[in-house]
């Protein structure tokens, strides 16, 4: 799924990452950007149901930073950069590298501006949410099947 669209609800924000999910087939990492409050963990919430997931399980990791859902397809790992400053190696702090070693687990991660200019080798989804609030949100999704940089 690529392209631009208008989500004037939550349940199509969450349909939305219902049709990202339903069309992984592993070893992707997801780039999530956007505000606070823009729908980010909604979206993850509506991919991981997709894959087959309990949504009640799945929580923003602001606090623990990363998350590991065991779905029936793969593994996926939920990542929120929210909490780490501009001085941090937020690739580092959260083991990023070890993490996208696994080539059949999704790698999903909250607030991907806090990674730089780092680049995986790994099929890439750009997910970009604009809006907040009662605002519709307009969700632009690109997909990179080749290593670029952020």
């Amino acid at each position: 799924m690529t392209g631009e669209f208008t989500s004037y609800s939550p349940d199509e924000t969450f349909s939305t990452g219902e049709s990202i999910g339903s069309g992984l087939g592993g070893g992707e990492v997801i780039l999530l950007f956007g505000g606070l409050g823009a729908g980010k963990t909604l979206l993850t919430k509506g991919i991981l149901n997709a894959l087959e997931f309990d949504i009640d399980e799945v929580t923003s990791p602001s606090f623990t930073l990363v998350n590991l859902y065991k779905t029936p397809k793969f593994d996926v790992y939920h990542i929120d950069l929210w909490r780490l400053d501009g001085k941090m190696d937020a690739a580092a702090a959260v083991g990023l590298d070890e993490i996208v070693e696994n080539e059949t687990a999704v790698t999903i991660i909250e607030w991907a501006d806090r990674l730089g200019n780092l680049s995986f080798s790994n099929p890439v989804v750009r997910v970009s949410i604009e809006g907040d609030g009662d605002e519709p949100r307009v969700i632009k999704i690109e997909r990179e099947e080749f290593p670029q940089k952020m």
